[in-house]
């Protein structure tokens, strides 16, 4: 009826064009979209994001420490720690979510919980480890010893948690993704294996052979992971899953670091470093490299098949 009477429906006023003027509402409206522009930049996008969700993540590694000191009102429990540990990853997830959504404008779906794939992952992660261990066992360099118990199975859930969904939202959800939006999935999988390797070179017992197996077999295997699935739950439960079957199961170190199992499966001290990974840990090993390598190639095939597998490219400024 409007329209037949020859009128114009009367629009809404933004509440900035009625308090400040049209001069100073349009002058918002250019600075908003310089910022918008300005937020676009590869490398403004990979810092902002990047320092975000490390500074997060340092956060929630430290607070469970804090509170594991008795620095707390709260009694110390392992229950609680667990329980703790497992708000915490939740809200780091959280919080990347809100940083996608704000710094980029868009819904941050790669991280909407996929118990599914979340369950596949760590499937997978479980699967290749004992793949690992059953050849090692094969070759006579793996020998049963009994049963451990159970005591370290939360202190191994908690850290296998914590780096699961720590180092997945930096490497993948960040550094790749970002990456990959810039030159495409090759390039952003050979750049954050490297970054990957690089951040465990420092770890106790680290060689340049398990810097070089962990681009390999985790940071390759993570990235082409991520590159077929599009969804972090998938690297999530991948990531726990491997670290925690390595050191909470089989009691074997973790990048390094020393834990103690449920079950007690020694690797013969006499076998070559190259074979079970010295005290860095098999993940070390040539042979969890052969094993992984295998999986990312099924990823890769996968992903490519599925046409998530992005070309090279050469952005530097981003959608």
């Amino acid at each position: 009826m409007i329209e037949e009477a020859g009128l114009r429906p009367r629009l809404p006023i933004p509440f900035a064009y009625r308090r400040f003027g049209s001069q100073a509402y349009t002058s918002m409206l250019r600075s908003s979209s310089r910022t918008r522009r300005f937020l676009r930049l590869f490398i403004v996008r990979l810092i902002a994001e990047g320092v975000l969700t490390v500074m997060s993540v340092a956060l929630a590694v430290l607070l469970p420490y804090l509170y594991r000191k008795h620095k707390t009102p709260i009694q110390y429990s392992l229950v609680a720690d667990l329980v703790f540990s497992i708000a915490l990853a939740a809200a780091v997830v959280g919080f990347y979510a809100f940083t996608v959504r704000w710094l980029e404008r868009r819904s941050p779906t790669e991280a909407l919980p996929n118990w599914r794939l979340s369950g596949l992952g760590a499937l997978i992660g479980f699967g290749l480890f004992c793949s690992i261990y059953g050849i090692l066992a094969l070759l006579g360099i793996a020998s049963w010893d009994g049963v451990n118990g159970y005591d370290a199975v939360i202190p191994a859930l908690i850290v296998s948690l914590m780096a699961g969904v720590g180092e997945e939202l930096v490497f993948r959800g960040v550094l790749f993704r970002i990456f990959e939006d810039g030159f495409g999935t090759t390039v952003a999988m050979v750049t954050t294996a490297a970054l990957f390797g690089l951040l465990h070179a420092g770890n106790p017992g680290a060689t340049l052979l398990s810097t070089i197996a962990i681009a390999l077999e985790a940071g390759v295997l993570l990235a082409a992971g991520y590159a077929w699935s599009r969804n972090l739950w998938f690297v999530f439960g991948l990531h726990f899953a491997w670290n925690f079957t390595e050191g909470g199961v089989f009691g074997a170190p973790v990048s390094g670091r020393a834990m103690k199992g449920i079950l007690s499966v020694p690797l013969s001290a006499s076998a070559h470093d190259s074979v079970t990974g010295g005290a860095f840990g098999p993940e070390a090993s040539v042979v969890a490299v052969a094993v992984c390598l295998s999986m990312t190639l099924i990823f890769a095939i996968a992903a490519i098949r599925s046409r998530r597998w992005r070309a090279l490219s050469f952005r530097l400024v981003l959608d």
